[in-house]
């Protein structure tokens, strides 16, 4: 037992913890909340799945999977050792840790929506028990687990709980914990194990900090503790802004280096050769997935709170998000090399998902690139092995259906927006009048009617 759990309760939890006795609650049975269920019913715990959209429910409690990336073996698997999804929130009162994986977009405005968390906060509350642990996992600016979410629980639960506060003395009743762990998944990553992922765990105060660690620990091989639950909330944002510094980076060189006529993609591989002060990031036609085109939004606007304007992370979102439009003049310019106006092209788009090889459309471009073109007129189609259909774009809805590969002549221009392995790059080229290329997929292949850009 460690020294900072020294009540009753609080020690019993961490005993049930730490031998994976404990129950644990995932609300959230997404990208996100699914694989983190995964991980804690094969460590042995007992594993009940949370969810408003009963098709989740059903779909899993008969063992299949909808998501792509997790075959129906596996949840069969984990159901075999007693995982079960419901959505019947009453029964959060059986748990020994509810963990949040919620989502955190952005409204019209791009700014924080957190509709979702307050909502769950709020669904939480009236079940909440003395001693359970509560994590959110949901990517957000610092200081939301303690401005809105502890609020939200100690002000809706039906027996009058209150959150252990830091640097007070240990209660054995009549209060709950919480910390923040920031989920780092990457779909679609084939060379890191995600239990390889350290976990970054923030106590609102250390009981919660440890009970959270032990649990953690159960599934990852190492947790990194910080101090304070902002502090882990700042962690995850400076990693995605990170990448989208440098990602904005790349992609304002690409446009550079285009008007120079210099291959940007052997300049990046040339540069990597160095062994020390570069990492490699590769420029494409915009950023999606549910956290580098959202959070240097996220804490710029929490910025403002502090009357602090920060100009380098918000250039970098603008830069990124113009990135589609520069594909679409790319691809008017292609068809306008050949005599071609884009308004009444038939053009072909390859790939909705947001990152090759995955079911994944958060934030994807390819959505923008199909107003976008749109709008100018053009007559557009996709095709993309892990998408049949695609229903709700950006801004309205699209009500598409997967175009099969056939005929490929048909078409003025074949758009390559995500760079699936699945397709035949060299077949594609050679049947094609016209492939514009946003993701480098044709690399080595030399025709009169390739274009990357």
């Amino acid at each position: 037992m460690s020294p900072l759990c020294t009540t009753p309760l609080a020690a019993d939890r961490l005993k049930r913890l730490h031998d994976r006795s404990a129950a644990v609650g995932i609300i959230g049975l997404g990208y996100v909340g699914l694989p983190l269920s995964m991980l804690l019913a094969n460590a042995g715990f007992k594993v009940t799945g949370f969810d408003v959209d009963q098709k989740k429910i059903d779909s899993l409690m008969a063992g299949q999977s909808y998501i792509f990336r997790i075959p129906s073996e596996d949840i069969q698997g984990i159901r075999s050792m007693g995982f079960t999804a419901t959505a019947d929130f009453s029964r959060l009162t059986e748990q020994d840790a509810i963990l949040l994986c919620v989502p955190t977009p952005l409204t019209e405005h791009h700014e924080p929506d957190l509709s979702y968390v307050e909502n769950t906060a709020k669904m939480i509350a009236p079940w909440l028990q003395a001693g359970q642990l509560v994590v959110l996992e949901s990517t957000t600016y610092p200081g939301t687990t303690e401005e809105i979410l502890i609020p939200l629980l100690e002000a809706g639960n039906k027996q009058g709980l209150k959150v252990q506060q830091p640097n007070a003395p240990l209660v054995d009743s009549g209060v709950f914990y919480v910390a923040f762990s920031p989920e780092r998944e990457d779909p679609g990553n084939t060379t890191v194990a995600r239990h390889n992922i350290p976990k970054v765990v923030g106590g609102h105060e250390p009981t919660a900090a440890e009970l959270a660690s032990t649990l953690y620990e159960a599934i990852f091989t190492r947790t990194v503790r910080v101090s304070t639950t902002q502090a882990a909330e700042m962690t995850k944002l400076l990693e995605n802004i990170y990448r989208c510094v440098n990602i904005a980076l790349v992609n304002e060189m690409k446009i550079l280096a285009l008007r120079m006529g210099i291959d940007i993609w052997e300049v990046i591989d040339a540069a990597a050769t160095k062994p020390f002060g570069f990492q490699a990031f590769y420029p494409g036609p915009g950023l999606g997935g549910h956290c580098i085109p959202i959070d240097p939004f996220y804490l710029s606007w929490k910025a403002k709170e502090f009357g602090f304007h920060t100009r380098f992370i918000e250039l970098a979102g603008e830069v990124n998000e113009a990135m589609p439009e520069f594909v679409v003049q790319q691809v008017a310019r292609a068809l306008n090399s050949r005599k071609k106006p884009l308004n009444g092209s038939k053009v072909l788009m390859l790939g909705m998902s947001y990152k090759k090889d995955i079911d994944d459309l958060r934030e994807s471009p390819s959505l923008t690139l199909i107003e976008l073109l749109r709008e100018e007129g053009a007559d557009v189609v996709y095709n993309d092995p892990y998408h049949p259909t695609v229903g709700r774009g950006r801004r309205y809805n699209l009500n598409m259906t997967s175009t099969p590969l056939d005929d490929l002549g048909q078409y003025d221009c074949v758009l390559i927006a995500t760079d699936h392995s699945d397709y035949d790059y060299a077949k594609i080229v050679s049947e094609s009048q016209l492939v514009v290329d946003s993701r480098n997929a044709t690399k080595g292949i030399q025709a009169g009617n390739l274009i990357r850009c």
